[in-house]
């Protein structure tokens, strides 16, 4: 009897560190959630999931290890939605293990979607997660079923399987020669491990039009004010004995802004935005004077180009593709760790989530977290509701406490809730 032949996709460039690095310390896992006004009903959850990702075929493949690369291979499997009971952002991809690279729980109004960074990026995500949440309320509010139009899905099928990386890849011996390494070691924050590597999660939930009124005053865009009360917040509670230590923050850059791409897989690169305290102001002006001027100097089609180059190069390399597995994996984790050693923390802004205006009376807000090293800010806004979400594996907050308190005393209401 003749087999079926299987289907597979080779991994995207950012996608291919994620499987190698990925640990119970560091998941490489990320939650979007959408919290409603009304319980959830999970037969129509199940359902709405099972009609979304026939739209998002990647969603049905499962991570395998080749000779010298991980691929998806696409699978039967069927997403099964369950009622929360795992810690936030536990393992997803386990070695040996055939499964699907995301998740769908509930637990009382709250919908979360958890992925595996190598499925998608936060974007992708957000794509998916817009689907299951138009189905389930066409399904549930009959109502609604008859006044919305069709979902648009932004792309077809082909458009959202596409390898931007492999696409937009221009070979230009000049990015060589341009290209600069920087080697200093950041500031590391410490902290006491939480028990059995649970995240701490706290979000802050505020006013989205109170922020940008109040980035406003500060001459700058909300993204470049939040970084920036990021890197004070680390700094006051930063030891005296560390102070010329930069503080660097990576940021995730969503590179379909920047090329034409309606991928649903991994497309977005990083900037670093560093603040030396030892030798500049401790003034929050300076500061958001500082990385207003890195935010514009790191977001330059050459900059943006000269990441995409270094990624896909040594990708190309034609000896790197005849290294086995084990050894690339081994290599990913060295470089990881080095570059690990440049980097304090991340902070990452998935911007404005924006669904059907029929749908506004009965979704509350949205909220994005991730499985993190070190204490790290995501944050992504709804309507007028902006959650900023800390996750830290220590048992520490002093450095959320000071952030979410200049805030407040600067006339901005904020809710907390916390899972801890």
């Amino acid at each position: 009897m003749r087999q079926k032949t299987l289907k597979w996709k080779k991994l995207d460039n950012a996608s291919k560190i994620f499987p190698a690095t990925c640990n119970n310390r560091d998941t490489k896992v990320f939650r979007l959630a959408c919290e409603l006004y009304d319980d959830v009903d999970p037969d129509i959850l199940q359902k709405a999931v099972e009609l979304a990702i026939d739209s998002f075929p990647l969603y049905k493949s499962v991570l395998r290890r080749g000779a010298f690369w991980y691929y998806f291979e696409m699978s039967e499997l069927k997403p099964i939605v369950q009622v929360e009971s795992k810690p936030v952002c536990a393992p997803i991809y386990i070695k040996g293990l055939k499964n699907l690279l995301f998740r769908v729980f509930y637990y009382k109004k709250r919908i979360n979607l958890e992925v595996f960074h190598a499925l998608t990026d936060g974007a992708g995500c957000i794509w998916f997660m817009e689907s299951i949440i138009y189905y389930y309320m066409t399904l549930k509010y009959e109502e609604l079923s008859k006044d919305i139009p069709k979902i648009n899905y932004r792309a077809s099928i082909s458009e959202k399987m596409d390898d931007s990386f492999e696409r937009n890849f221009h070979k230009d011996i000049a990015y060589r020669r341009t290209f600069k390494n920087e080697y200093k070691k950041a500031y590391r924050i410490k902290g006491t491990r939480n028990q059995e590597n649970r995240m701490k999660l706290i979000e802050g939930t505020m006013s989205a039009k109170k922020v940008l009124e109040l980035s406003h005053k500060h001459n700058t865009t909300l993204t470049v004010f939040l970084t920036s009360l990021f890197l004070y917040s680390i700094y006051k509670d930063m030891p005296s004995d560390k102070i010329n230590q930069p503080i660097v923050l990576s940021v995730p850059i969503n590179l379909r802004q920047y090329y034409e791409s309606y991928t649903a897989r991994n497309f977005f690169s990083t900037m670093n935005i560093s603040y030396d305290f030892g030798k500049n102001s401790n003034s929050l002006e300076d500061i958001i004077k500082s990385v207003h001027e890195s935010f514009k100097n790191g977001l330059t089609k050459e900059k943006l180009d000269l990441h995409l180059y270094r990624f896909m190069s040594l990708e190309r390399n034609p000896i790197t593709r005849i290294i086995p597995l084990p050894i690339k994996d081994f290599a990913l984790k060295i470089a990881n760790y080095i570059n690990d050693m440049r980097i304090t923390t991340s902070i990452s802004n998935i911007g404005q989530i924006k669904m059907p205006s029929e749908f506004s009376e009965y979704i509350n807000k949205f909220t994005i977290c991730v499985s993190a090293r070190r204490p790290q800010i995501t944050l992504c806004s709804y309507k007028d509701n902006l959650v900023i979400s800390f996750t830290s594996p220590f048992e520490e907050t002093d450095i959320q406490r000071i952030f979410f308190q200049y805030l407040t005393n600067n006339g901005i209401d904020v809710q907390i809730t916390s899972n801890l």
